[in-house]
Parts: structure tokens; sequence; C-alpha cells
């Protein structure tokens, strides 16, 4: 794969602009789960594009360049969240260069197990790192963009090393082995 494709911009097509086909609809549904793996197990992320397209896609896009592949979570706040997307390895990939995202947010909340992206004050400033919330946090509903929500696993998340108390800095953080789209199965 071409990874400059993923420089600068957005990919893909326009949600709206085709019309599938009742048996095409299922598979693309499929392509909005994430399966992550960590040390201990897998835990898997269903993605919302109805309500954060351009977060969805810019994450699935990462994703397929295997970007987040030995990705350590950089920051662990007890009873808040755990952030990744910080590369301390050179990913294969100038993220520096990636656009920002405009903000997209939405209605659903900030429960346990949501996948919100992080980004500076700047609310348009978002890009590759997302975090996923271990405790309500109604603090960040409409304040940041959620795109996703752990539908297992989410216990694998809870065990993640923890991180400074003062700033979340996790010394010997847990890493993300693999993220990868969940492979499309057949019925």
């Amino acid at each position: 794969m071409n990874r400059r494709l993923f420089i600068g911009g957005s990919l893909g097509l326009c949600a709206g602009a085709v019309i599938l086909p009742a048996a095409l609809k299922g598979v693309m549904a499929q392509r909005d789960v994430i399966e992550m793996q960590l040390a201990n197990g897998t835990v898997s992320i269903r993605l919302f594009p109805d309500l954060a397209p351009g977060h969805v896609e810019r994450i699935k896009s990462l994703v397929e360049a295997r970007f987040y592949d030995g990705m350590p979570f950089s920051r662990v706040i007890e009873g808040f969240m755990a952030q990744t997307g910080d590369p301390i390895k050179d990913p294969g990939l100038d993220y520096r260069r990636l656009q920002a995202l405009a903000a997209e947010f939405n209605r659903m909340p900030f429960e346990r197990g949501t996948l919100g992206m992080a980004r500076s004050r700047y609310p348009h400033s978002a890009s590759h790192q997302f975090f996923i919330t271990s405790a309500r946090a109604g603090f960040l509903d409409q304040n940041y963009t959620a795109f996703g929500k752990v539908t297992s696993g989410i216990e694998l998340i809870d065990q993640l090393r923890r991180g400074a108390s003062d700033t979340g800095t996790v010394a010997n953080p847990d890493v993300i082995k693999s993220m990868r789209l969940a492979p499309v199965r057949t019925v």
C-alpha cells in the first residue's frame, strides 16, 4: 500500500455517494470493526462512521498502514482513560504531516469503553492519537469527537500499566501488538 496516500488529507469516498446492495452493506459494516491485539488478548472496537466519518476514515487508513502496530499506551490515567498513537518508534509514516481533522462533535456519550480523538486545546487539531475511556467522562461529551466503542475486551484496557498521577505518562508502557480491520466473515 502506498503510504503517501495517508499524508495530508482525506481518503475514500463519500458514504452517501453510492447506493449499495443489502449484501454489501453487511460487508461494509464488518469493515467498521477493529481488532486490537494486546499482550494479554484482543480488544474489539466498533466504529461509527455515521457519527464521525472523517475520524473513522483516518483511523481505518492508519490501521491499514499498520501505524499502530507496536504503539505504546503512553498515557493511562486510573479511572479516566488510556491514550495511544504517540509514536516512540519510526512508524513508517510522517504523522506530523497528517492534516488535522475538523471536529465532529456528536451526541455519543463518553461512557466506559468510548473511543475519542486526542487533540490540543484547539478543537480542530486531532490527527492520529486516540483514547479509550475507562469510566464515564461526561465533561468530554460534545467537546471531543467520539467515534467508536469497545464491544469486547474492556477488561484488557483496565489491565494496562498506569501512568504518573499528575500527567498519566507511563514509564514502561504496554504496547499494541497489532491493530487490524476485522476480517470479512461470510455466512
